[in-house]
């Protein structure tokens, strides 16, 4: 993970100068910075299944992966202010370093496992230890095969990949586009749009952390299921964000309500944090990290297919062309919330758990 992220953010401090080579030099290190960032998220999964407590994982891993969304309500408004100030070059240059300078502190406090960390408790470390028990993949390390048949064959994993892909079509529809609306449907300058573009990313960042408590306190006291928990917050995540997509279009030129529908629609799409995607760990603890990386690839896919499907739809770009653009969007997180609800479970696998009676089950 910080090999990932040093690598994203060395590319970054290059690309001012890969711009005076070309285009193609630029997209190959963008390309390069795909896969530095890919390693990220099923990286924090896998190790999330060495220190994330049952009754604690939605709150521990909202607050971690919030900082995309946090990440986003920052670089958003001063993108626009180091543009407007020193040019665009500078925004590469003051994000790279901020990521050199995370990776030197990710090697120093770091640490794998909760029993390999200098830093806390005996008593942490034993609590952790009996709330998860033995997460290691079974057979992994010890001569042993991944499951891939099962695996590519779970019904329960392929509900996470449709709800995921479904879920970063509007996502990544409206981080690479949403720029363009203000400027183009809404008319905001450089700096506004920065500001106002970073809204609904700030709403999601706050949805996501208090979605993230309510999801543990459900599970915790009983009051649903793990399954029911997980359907319930995806289902409000992707539904609603769906409506207020649509609103937005049905604004017209007002200011208020697009970007109050804007940061609704990023916002309550927060919710998916306590409900598909944390599912991985609920239905194979020890393969999290391998699973994330396959449910990932899929929800790529909208990265670069969604831009091209919305530019291709707004050649002018008019209202009403946008309207298309998220009405789209909107069926497709209403078809994922749907196949979630049908096919997802809350329960570890059999192909799963461990079958070597000398280790523990996992829970």
């Amino acid at each position: 993970m910080g090999l990932g992220i040093g690598l994203t953010a060395l590319l970054s401090l290059v690309t001012p100068i890969s711009a005076s080579f070309g285009l193609p030099c630029i997209f190959a290190v963008r390309f390069l910075q795909g896969l530095g960032e890919g390693v990220t998220f099923p990286s924090m999964h896998a190790m999330w299944s060495h220190w994330a407590p049952p009754f604690e994982r939605s709150r521990l891993m909202t607050i971690s992966y919030v900082g995309t969304n946090l990440g986003t309500v920052v670089s958003l408004p001063l993108s626009g202010i180091l543009a407007d100030y020193w040019g665009w070059p500078s925004i590469f240059y003051v994000f790279g370093s901020i990521g050199l300078f995370w990776m030197v502190s990710w090697f120093v406090f770091a640490w794998n496992t909760p029993k390999q960390h200098p830093y806390i408790s005996i008593r942490e470390q034993d609590y952790i230890a009996d709330c998860i028990g033995d997460t290691a993949p079974p057979g992994w390390g010890q001569g042993g095969d991944v499951p891939w048949t099962s695996i590519a064959t779970s019904i329960r994993l392929w509900a996470i990949i449709v709800a995921h892909f479904c879920y970063n079509w509007t996502f990544y529809t409206l981080l690479t586009m949403l720029p363009t609306y203000m400027d183009t449907v809404l008319h905001f300058n450089i700096k506004q749009n920065g500001i106002l573009s970073a809204l609904p990313y700030l709403m999601g960042w706050l949805v996501t952390v208090a979605g993230g408590q309510v999801a543990d306190l459900t599970v915790e006291r009983n009051i649903l299921s793990v399954t029911s928990t997980r359907k319930v917050f995806t289902t409000l995540g992707m539904v609603l964000p769906a409506v207020f997509l649509v609103a937005v279009t049905f604004g017209g030129c007002n200011h208020v309500l697009a970007v109050t529908f804007l940061a609704l629609s990023n916002g309550v799409g927060g919710l998916c944090g306590s409900g598909f995607n944390i599912n991985h760990l609920d239905i194979a603890p020890g393969y999290a990290g391998l699973l994330l990386g396959i449910t990932n690839t899929f929800a790529t896919i909208p990265g670069f297919l969604g831009p091209v499907v919305a530019h291709y739809l707004t050649p002018n770009p008019l209202l009403e062309e946008w309207r298309t653009v998220f009405c789209i969007a909107a069926a497709i997180d209403v078809f994922g919330a749907l196949f979630f609800n049908i096919c997802a479970s809350g329960k570890v696998q059999s192909w799963a758990v461990a079958t070597d009676a000398s280790r523990p089950h996992v829970h």
